[in-house]
């Protein structure tokens, strides 16, 4: 069974192609998934085309019926996918061990991709990659229809009488995280709308989240790009898988408050006093998680159903995390107050470190190991067994009882699938 799934496991590969008669020959646009090869694969992801690679089996079934929506676009997706098993040169140049492994690739160069999976939100997702880089609105229709084409899946950035040429720059580097564009002419009841009283004003739309924030300047670049990174989230961020792949590309540090349940009356309450701390601490990522919503998670940090919650600790996704001396947790009573009060002790290092009892950062996005890892284990295991049954003499040691232990761990915890993880 193992055998057959990895055959039937395919590279899936969505090309934006050019409307040049060059490019029609090379790839026709017909609303069918191609098959690619090593022989056409390079031109395929040439630096002309934006494309997706990915090595999830997201099954014919997906592929073929995203197809036919990809390719009626006005700047056009084709899908093709060739078999990774088969050509396995392909899928280790581009580091594919498991499935889903997904990325895209702007101009022939990767980036990861963390987009949907099921074909009508593929293709609402992928209609972002050949937009504008920066759209222009010129009324308050073109504004609405903006945003409501724009989705859920990504934040939207709005600059209010912003020059174009200030955001270029930034919506093209960051075309892959968020929608951009400028409105330049729009009523009153837009600024009412959007909650901002004054231009040139940049506002950035969490639709998800029902969330927004405003910048009113310094518009130099440097100030400018800061804001954007520091708001492809909301300012208080819900711990999870998609939050966590968003969140290993930001150097910030993270104050983590763990709860009971983040859905509860007193957690939203909570909630609301971490978005403005996280507002007037904006060089801090302030996220919170559930032991109910994600409990091994919160068990890293020492949070259980025993504990005594919320519990507020600084991670920077390694393998330590900080708790504040005399604020390890949070008391019902003037709860602003003790945020404010955790945040200057950890600004004045009057911090206790400690490890964290889990995966690190980047072991929760992939807590799921690769194929590859997989047949090492497999072949391990089988010697450790063989070595064992053939001798009576004393066994052969590998490694220390931490590391074994470590090992089995890391299996056991591989056998759950969580969204974001790596399956074989």
């Amino acid at each position: 069974m193992r055998r057959l799934a990895l055959t039937l496991s395919i590279l899936s590969l969505l090309l934006a192609i050019s409307q040049s008669s060059e490019s029609n020959e090379k790839f026709k646009i017909d609303g069918k998934v191609l098959e690619l090869d090593e022989s056409n694969f390079d031109s395929a992801i040439s630096p002309s085309i934006s494309s997706l690679l990915t090595s999830t089996p997201l099954g014919a079934v997906t592929l073929d019926a995203a197809a036919p929506g990809l390719a009626e676009l006005k700047e056009p997706i084709v899908i093709a996918k060739v078999n990774a098993d088969k050509y396995t040169r392909l899928a280790s140049k581009y580091d594919v061990d498991g499935y889903p492994t997904l990325k895209i690739f702007m101009h022939g160069v990767p980036v990861d991709y963390y987009g949907p999976r099921k074909a009508d939100l593929l293709v609402l997702y992928l209609r972002k990659f050949v937009a504008p880089d920066v759209a222009i609105l010129s009324s308050d229709l073109a504004i609405k229809d903006f945003v409501e084409a724009a989705g859920t899946n990504f934040p939207i950035f709005i600059g209010f009488g912003m020059n174009e040429t200030v955001i270029s720059t930034l919506g093209l580097k960051y075309k892959k995280n968020a929608w951009f564009s400028v409105a330049n002419d729009f009523s009153e009841d837009v600024m009412v709308r959007y909650d901002f009283d004054k231009v040139p004003a940049l506002v950035v739309l969490h639709p998800s989240y029902n969330e927004q924030s405003i910048f009113y300047g310094p518009f130099e670049e440097k100030f400018l790009e800061d804001f954007i990174k520091q708001n492809f989230l909301p300012p208080a961020v819900p711990m999870n898988h998609d939050t966590l792949k968003i969140l290993k590309h930001d150097e910030r540090k993270i104050v983590l408050t763990i709860m009971e349940d983040e859905s509860d009356e007193k957690s939203q309450k909570l909630i609301k006093l971490l978005k403005a701390a996280a507002s007037a601490n904006r060089d801090l990522v302030f996220g919170y998680v559930g032991l109910k919503q994600w409990e091994d998670f919160a068990e890293t940090f020492g949070a259980n159903k025993d504990s005594k919650l919320p519990k507020m600790v600084v991670w920077d996704g390694d393998e330590e995390y900080l708790s504040v001396i005399g604020l390890d947790s949070i008391e019902e009573e003037d709860q602003g107050s003790q945020i404010t009060h955790f945040v200057e002790g950890y600004r004045k290092g009057q911090t206790i470190v400690k490890k964290v009892s889990g995966p690190s950062f980047m072991g929760f996005i992939n807590s799921l190991i690769g194929i590859r890892t997989v047949y090492i284990i497999v072949f391990l295991v089988a010697m450790l067994m063989l070595i064992q049954s053939i001798g009576k003499e004393e066994p052969l040691r590998v490694g220390t009882r931490d590391q074994v232990d470590e090992v089995a761990s890391s299996e056991a915890e591989s056998s759950e699938y969580r969204p974001g993880d790596k399956q074989d």
